[in-house]
Order: C-alpha cells, then sequence, then structure tokens
C-alpha cells in the first residue's frame, strides 16, 4: 500500500504547491511511483485531464513533475470562483452546481466521500501519494466538515508537514501560533515543519529554528533558501498575475493584457513572457493602453458577461476600440474571444445573473452561453499556418459571419473561432496555444518579432529538475520518507 505525506501552509502561497511540485520529480527520479494529491482547490486556473475533467493547474504541474497523466482523482473537489453566485462547484472533475461561500460550508461533508475514494484510487497505483493542503491549517473557525486540511488528514490517517513563509514575515508566530490554536488531535498529526524562501545566511535563523522546534515539538525538516528557477513554473493562483513585471528593454513587440477580476487559464501568458523578444505588459480596465502596443490580448474569464463589464468600468475599452480602429491587432482566447463579439447572452444565469449585453463589436460573431462544458485536448493548424496542441474549457456556443473565416481547423472538430475580414481581429476557444513553440514562433512571425528563441517545454522540465535539486540540497528527503505512512 502507498505511503502519504500531506503538506499544509501557515497561510495560502507559502510556497506548498510548488514544493510538492519539485517533491514529486525528486521521488520520481528515485524509481517511485509518486501521485500529487489535493483535497479541495481554488482556482480558475485549470487544467484538461486525460479522463476528460478538470483540475487545478497546480496539480497538473505536480502530475507532470512525477511523469504521469492527469487524473481528474488528483484534486476531487475544484472550486472555481464567479460572480454574484459564489464558487462553481467541481467533483471528480465535473461540474456539480454552484455556490456562495456559506452554502459551500454545508457541502463539505457530502463531499468528503468523493475526496476519500479518488484518495484511494491514487494509493492503488502508488508508491508515494504527496497530498497538498489549501490555505491556512490555522483556520480553525472553517475546521467543522473540512475536507481541505486537518478534516482530511484525520479522515485518512495522514501525518502532516507545515510549512511556513519567512520571505513575508512572521514565520516563527505564524507556525507557533498555529499550534496554538489546533485541536491537541490535529497538532499531534504534524510530524514536522518546513520554513521556504528564506533569503540571505542561513546560519542567522538557526535559533529561529530550534525556537519553532521548542514552542511545538515539531521536527525541523528544513530551511529552503529562495529558489529563483521557480519563476520559470506556471503559478497556482492570480495573486501574483497583475504584479509588476520587469521592463524588458530589448523586446521587439509588446504585448498589453488586461487583467480583469475573474481571469482564468493565465498560464497562456507564461510561455510569452519566457520569450527575450517579447514584453507582456498586465494592464488594470483603469490604466491606458500604452502607445507602443502592438497586440491586445484578452484571456480566459470565469464570468465574462462581469468581466467585461469591469472592462468597461474601467474605461479600457474605449483604448482597445480606438487601438483596433487605428489598425491594431486584437487576439482573445476563450471567454477574452467571446468579449470581442457583437453580443454575449448568458440566458440561464450560468455565470452570473441571466441577461445578455453587448460586446465589444470587433468580430461579427454572438456567443450564448448554454450546453455542457467542453472539456477536450484539441490539435489543429491555425490561420497562422502553424500546427499546435492546446486545449478546450468552455461553455458557450459561438457563431456569426466572421466564423467563417475560422482561427484553427481541429483535428477532430473542424473550424474553430474567428477572424475579422481584414484579419487583424481573432478569437479562439484554445488554451495553451503558445506553450506550442510552432504557434508562438507564428505569432512572433506576424508581429515582427523574429524567430522564437524558446523551447518552452523544455523550459519547465528544467525548471523542475533544478527545483527537485534544490529542495533535495536543503530538505533530507529520506527523513520525510520515514514520515509518510
Amino acid at each position: 500500500m502507498a505511503r502519504a505525506l500531506m503538506f499544509q501552509g501557515t497561510g495560502s502561497d507559502v510556497g506548498k504547491s510548488l514544493l510538492v511540485a519539485g517533491l514529486a520529480r525528486a521521488f520520481a527520479d528515485r524509481g517511485l511511483r509518486v501521485r500529487p494529491f489535493k483535497p479541495q482547490n481554488m482556482s480558475n486556473n485549470a487544467a484538461v485531464t486525460a479522463d476528460g475533467g478538470e483540475i487545478g493547474r497546480a496539480q497538473a504541474l505536480q502530475a507532470r513533475a512525477a511523469r504521469v497523466p492527469l487524473s481528474v482523482h488528483m484534486n476531487p473537489v475544484l472550486l472555481k470562483p464567479q460572480s454574484e453566485i459564489g464558487a462553481q462547484v467541481v467533483v471528480q472533475g465535473r461540474v456539480v452546481g454552484a455556490a456562495k461561500a456559506s452554502a459551500y460550508q454545508g457541502m463539505k461533508a457530502g463531499l468528503m466521500p468523493a475526496v476519500l475514494e479518488s484518495f484511494a484510487r491514487l494509493k492503488d497505483e502508488a508508491d508515494l501519494v504527496l497530498v497538498e493542503g489549501a490555505g491556512s491549517a490555522s483556520e480553525v473557525n472553517l475546521r467543522v466538515n473540512d475536507i481541505a486540511n486537518m478534516g482530511f488528514a484525520r479522515a485518512a490517517g495522514v501525518p502532516v508537514v507545515l510549512i511556513g513563509d519567512i520571505d513575508r514575515g512572521g514565520v516563527i508566530a505564524s507556525l507557533v501560533g498555529t499550534k496554538a490554536v489546533l485541536e491537541a488531535a490535529d497538532a499531534a498529526l504534524i510530524q514536522g515543519f518546513i520554513v521556504n524562501k528564506f533569503r540571505g545566511d542561513p546560519s542567522l535563523f538557526d535559533a529561529g529554528m530550534a525556537l519553532i522546534a521548542g514552542h511545538t515539538g515539531w521536527a525541523p525538516l528544513g530551511l529552503v533558501p529562495h529558489h529563483a528557477g521557480a519563476a520559470r513554473l506556471p503559478a497556482e493562483d492570480a495573486l501574483g498575475v497583475a504584479g509588476p513585471q520587469a521592463p524588458k528593454p530589448d523586446a521587439r513587440i509588446r504585448i498589453a493584457v488586461p487583467i480583469l477580476p475573474h481571469v482564468a487559464n493565465f498560464d497562456d501568458l507564461d510561455p510569452l513572457d519566457a520569450e527575450p523578444a517579447i514584453e507582456v505588459r498586465r494592464i488594470r480596465p483603469s490604466d491606458v493602453l500604452p502607445a507602443d502596443t502592438d497586440l491586445v490580448l484578452l484571456i480566459g474569464s470565469k464570468a465574462t458577461i462581469a468581466d467585461l463589464a469591469a472592462l468597461r468600468a474601467g474605461g479600457l475599452h474605449h483604448d482597445i476600440l480606438a487601438f483596433a480602429r487605428r489598425g491594431g491587432r486584437v487576439l482573445g482566447l476563450c471567454g477574452g474571444y467571446q468579449m470581442l463579439g457583437e453580443t454575449l447572452a448568458d440566458p440561464d444565469g450560468v455565470e452570473g445573473p441571466p441577461g445578455a449585453v453587448e460586446g465589444l463589436g470587433l468580430l461579427k460573431v454572438r456567443t450564448t452561453m448554454t450546453g455542457d462544458k467542453r472539456l477536450v485536448a484539441v490539435t489543429g493548424t491555425s490561420c497562422l499556418g502553424a500546427s499546435f496542441a492546446g486545449y478546450e474549457m468552455h461553455i458557450g456556443a459561438t457563431g456569426g459571419p466572421d466564423a467563417e473565416r475560422p482561427f484553427a481547423r481541429l483535428a477532430d472538430a473542424g473550424p474553430e473561432g474567428a477572424v475579422s475580414a481584414d484579419g487583424r481581429i481573432m478569437g479562439s476557444y484554445v488554451h495553451g496555444l503558445f506553450a506550442d513553440d510552432r504557434q508562438r514562433a507564428a505569432l512572433m512571425a506576424l508581429l515582427g518579432a523574429g524567430p522564437a528563441l524558446v523551447s518552452y517545454e523544455d523550459q519547465v522540465e528544467a525548471a523542475l529538475d533544478g527545483l527537485a535539486a534544490h529542495l533535495a540540497a536543503h530538505i533530507d528527503l529520506d527523513r520525510l520518507l520515514s514520515l509518510a505512512r
């Protein structure tokens, strides 16, 4: 039977996801059959699985690190925040409904059987299951019916390692404070702690590690220095997606990307960021479109009508329309594609209150939010003349005159997307387009940026290998294995 070990955090964004990914690669390199598992995730950054569902993007990266196919059982409960109606609830890869936060608390007890079933399935095919908690282990106000942290650990009998982030400050208090507020039976599951994202001379924190161990009784398992290479890996959530970006003075093209409140699948930007010739500028709806913009890229949204309203409320839509009138190029992906059309209707209230709104009118297409969610890996050839592999993850049907000039032709479904008569406005439902080096090179050629210089998938693999080596140098992997049971 597989051993399992759970990694919980003192808070969100302490590095749980990347630590699990790095450890998955490190233990897989030792010949172990590793599976990642996160009982409950909240993220609009998701991936399509081989078994036809969706899971959080972080678990997709962890599965890649473990060199195994994606499965819905790696993330049995996925919450996708939406406007108005709270969060869409996805169970074992399929949408089962939506709930506000208060109502979801009452749903959790009924979700535990599915969580434990998925965990059992992974254990049956693995030597080691690495479990990732969600948010903070110390959210004891949410402990009743918890399925994400200690509630799962207790139900499944899985020992826990607690992770603190020293980069944000207060790590001693956060770790010791977690011990103080936990129930005794929950605290007893914690076998040790890791302090993550350290900068400077590690010897200066020797006393800090000893102090935490003394107050908690937990074993110090590692002080992990900040690892710059982790920035080359896809981010789990949108906490930092709109943060300051390092300028690229030598970039030859500049892509402006509005970051809207319900941004989704924002890892579509990562391959573009990786190219030295491309500067991706994240801008807010209240910003002015930079004058030297070469392409406006509208990316995915979990609440397209609400995000379109946010774009208009900030006034940025005026700049985008003026940019298009001057002959500028605009590309919309998924929700961004829907925004580019003439109308956007949600008669059944799938993503918010029922209704219909005018789109930006840059493409002669209309979208209706109806039908089953399309979750499928796709291959095809785009109107840029390049082949690609990607995936679709959307609700809604889009059609109209500009769809007669498709953006792409899919191997399994024929014409897809739309292109304006002058060829400067394009829309597609395909995610992951630019992770394919061929498609990214074609876009760069269209914009006059020269050849692509990065093999993106190779870069991700190298970053995972580097992360695994970094963790192996600062955490005793044999000790971790001895703690798993």
